[in-house]
């Protein structure tokens, strides 16, 4: 039982990275497009 759930928790875990850098990585592009005509 409780190797399910902390295979669970690390697939949770490992979704939430992936969210996290999906996120970082959309706020880097919209800076990038930002600040393109400036340069």
């Amino acid at each position: 039982m409780f190797k399910t759930i902390k295979s669970t928790l690390a697939r949770d875990h490992a979704l939430l990275v992936q969210d996290l850098l999906g996120v970082v990585a959309l706020i880097v592009l919209l800076l990038s497009a930002l600040h393109q005509p400036l340069l």
